[in-house]
């Protein structure tokens, strides 16, 4: 039987780039500047809207929830001064998205990292 938990299934939520990429190691902060449309630099991959560690990855990285989030992306995109992360819908499919882009960022669970994406930074 599977029970609805507040958090992500596992526990830890990790952020992840292409394996290529020279990043080695950054804090929450920073990537989560990526996701909000503050930086350019990479190209983030979102989980899905009702996905439980979206939620959680937003309130860890940003202090923002997910109708804050919305909202900064609303503006983004009404003004022209940015794109709204492409949303996917499993840990798996984040993976393949950043292994195949070598500026490539997203967050999974750190039970779904395996040789094909590179951790950035653990979220606590």
């Amino acid at each position: 039987m599977l029970v609805s938990m507040g958090s992500t299934m596992a526990g830890e939520i990790v952020v992840v780039v292409n394996p290529q990429n020279p990043a080695t190691a950054m804090t929450a902060a920073q990537a989560s500047q990526f996701f909000l449309g503050k930086s350019a630099m990479f190209t983030p991959v979102d989980q899905s809207e009702n996905a439980p560690i979206r939620a959680e990855f937003y309130k860890k990285a940003a202090e923002k929830d997910l109708s804050e989030v919305k909202s900064i992306w609303s503006k983004l995109v009404f003004t022209g001064k940015g794109t709204a992360p492409k949303e996917v819908h499993s840990n798996a499919e984040v993976k393949k998205a950043v292994a195949a882009n070598p500026t490539g960022i997203g967050y999974i669970d750190k039970s779904a990292v395996d040789a094909t994406v590179k951790v950035v930074t653990t979220l606590p």
